[in-house]
């Protein structure tokens, strides 16, 4: 099944119950792992497809900063798991 973005539900849904999460994660990284294998190194070079951009980038660059992208948002999660820690 392909992957289809909700970006609403993204920022509007409340209250998920933390198996549903980790499911979605756990899921979201098996997807990610068998689709990063099974990408030809040789696509990595090639410009992706859809500009994400001002300037077209190839899928190497689009993947680093993606990774990059999670990073940052990973920082911001362990942030407020440590609010709520210190409570």
């Amino acid at each position: 099944m392909a992957y289809v973005r909700q970006r609403e539900l993204e920022f509007s849904r409340k209250h998920v119950p933390r198996t549903e999460l980790l499911t979605m994660v756990e899921e979201t990284a098996r997807i990610v792992d068998e689709t990063l294998r099974a990408l030809p190194t040789e696509k990595l070079a090639e410009e992706y497809p859809l500009l994400v951009f001002e300037a077209p980038t190839s899928t190497e660059y689009l993947l680093v900063h993606l990774t990059t992208h999670l990073t940052y948002h990973l920082g911001q999660v362990n942030y407020h798991r440590r609010l709520l820690d210190a409570r």
